[in-house]
């Protein structure tokens, strides 16, 4: 309460307005000692979310370009397969290397030994593999019943 007064008698008395901020005008609050932090041995678990949500990130943008170039063979070869084309052959084979590619950054990542890593590129991009995979196995099945 004393306080209190001794703050309005100040701020009255003054000729110009004090700029204060919201702790200087509420209530001061008792510090005995020092606020010290304690550090843990162990990563919080919305830290290692967080850092795991960045990995999952990252590693999905390098397999979502892969996948992009992959799809884009694809395309490329299945048209020319349709048409029967002299260049379909070697559009199939490019097609299915960039598919091994995207394979193998796949597997790569859901093999290893991060499991929450796993789950969560295996849930946000592993459908999207699976029907490249459908894709480039028909468009290879196409090509045989053609010969």
């Amino acid at each position: 309460m004393l306080v209190r007064r001794s703050l309005l008698r100040t701020l009255c008395q003054t000729s110009k307005p004090v700029a204060r901020s919201i702790t200087h005008i509420s209530r001061p609050r008792a510090r005995l000692a020092p606020i010290q932090i304690r550090t843990a041995s162990h990563t919080p678990s919305l830290v290692r979310w967080a850092s795991n949500k960045a990995l999952a990130d990252e590693k999905i943008e390098e397999i979502t370009e892969l996948y992009a170039t992959a799809k884009d063979e694809f395309e490329i070869a299945y048209e020319e397969t349709e048409k029967v084309s002299v260049y379909a052959e070697d559009d199939r084979a490019a097609a299915r290397e960039e598919l091994e590619k995207v394979q193998a950054a796949y597997r790569e990542v859901v093999d290893g030994a991060d499991r929450e890593l796993a789950e969560e590129v295996q849930r946000r991009i592993g459908q999207r593999i699976r029907e490249l995979e459908q894709g480039v196995k028909a468009m290879e099945e196409l090509a045989q019943n053609q010969d």
